[in-house]
């Protein structure tokens, strides 16, 4: 089993910044890769950006291009997505996931586990 716990999401005004961490435990060895996806309300969960854990390419939702940037820590078990100017329609709850089996880095069905999620709200 593996857990993930995110932390760093809050309220921010638009324009500003915040960085999400999400840190993995237990199964922490062979991961294809880690992943962020969120939901707005009344939306279903959309892909944010995804990470391969070994050589590390990214991934990232036309959306937040140029905004966002994920990056791991490998020592850490850590997957982290800084975000730049934020954007009332960023307002979402936000998931961090962990992928164990080869293949897309994009969708949901991709990986096997998912954190709580974190609550990032953008105000205007």
């Amino acid at each position: 089993q593996v857990q993930l716990v995110e932390s760093g999401g809050g309220l921010v005004q638009a324009g500003g910044s915040l960085r999400l961490s999400c840190a993995a435990s237990g199964r922490t060895f062979s991961q294809n890769a880690m992943g962020w996806f969120r939901q707005a309300p009344g939306k279903e969960r959309a892909f944010v950006a995804g990470i391969r854990w070994s050589g590390g390419t990214t991934y990232y939702a036309d959306s937040v291009k140029g905004r966002f940037t994920i990056s791991r820590d490998n020592a850490k078990n850590t997957v982290y997505l800084q975000m730049n100017n934020l954007k009332p329609e960023d307002t979402a709850v936000y998931y961090c996931s962990a992928s164990y089996r080869p293949g897309g880095v994009t969708t949901q069905g991709s990986y096997d586990y998912w954190g709580q999620g974190t609550q990032v709200t953008v105000s205007s």
